[in-house]
């Protein structure tokens, strides 16, 4: 079996099991809320994209290429803003933490540039793992580093 082939039937294999998977939305809960509604309308946002992509990788070939190429360009774009809000507060307040929150950033956005490449280079399991890695990191980036300064955010929030 050329390499082609394998790759087709393992694809084929992949969007089964997942297509008998249920793919559960995250239902936003208080305790992910920074008190900042801005930032906590971004993070709701970017969850509903992951949880989109993961909806739309279990469809077929053509509808997935299709739709990675129209709204992971939107995905991204929307992360660069929420980004740029949170660091924006970030600088504008003088937070402490806001190299290792920007590293943060930087590092994910190195992870989607990769899941791109990967993608567009034939990887037809890239978007179900980014899909999964986003709904996880935006979890884990909002319970580790935003939660860690929740403190300091909701004594900013009232002037913002």
């Amino acid at each position: 079996m050329n390499n082609m082939a394998y790759n087709q039937q393992l694809f084929h294999e992949y969007r089964l099991y997942y297509s008998n998977q249920k793919i559960e939305r995250i239902t936003w809960s208080s305790s992910y809320s920074l008190g900042i509604k801005l930032i906590d309308d971004q993070h709701k946002k970017i969850l509903d994209f992951a949880y989109d992509l993961l909806n739309y990788s279990v469809k077929s070939e053509e509808e997935e290429r299709e739709y990675f190429r129209d709204v992971i360009a939107e995905l991204v774009d929307y992360i660069k803003i929420h980004f740029a809000t949170e660091e924006g507060i970030m600088l504008a307040t003088k937070f402490h933490g806001y190299c290792e929150h920007k590293r943060a950033h930087e590092n994910f956005i190195l992870s989607v540039v990769k899941s791109i490449k990967d993608y567009e280079a034939g990887n037809r399991h890239v978007l179900t793992n980014f899909s999964n890695y986003t709904r996880k990191w935006i979890l884990t980036h909002i319970a580790v580093m935003d939660l860690k300064y929740i403190d300091y955010y909701k004594r900013i929030s009232v002037n913002l």
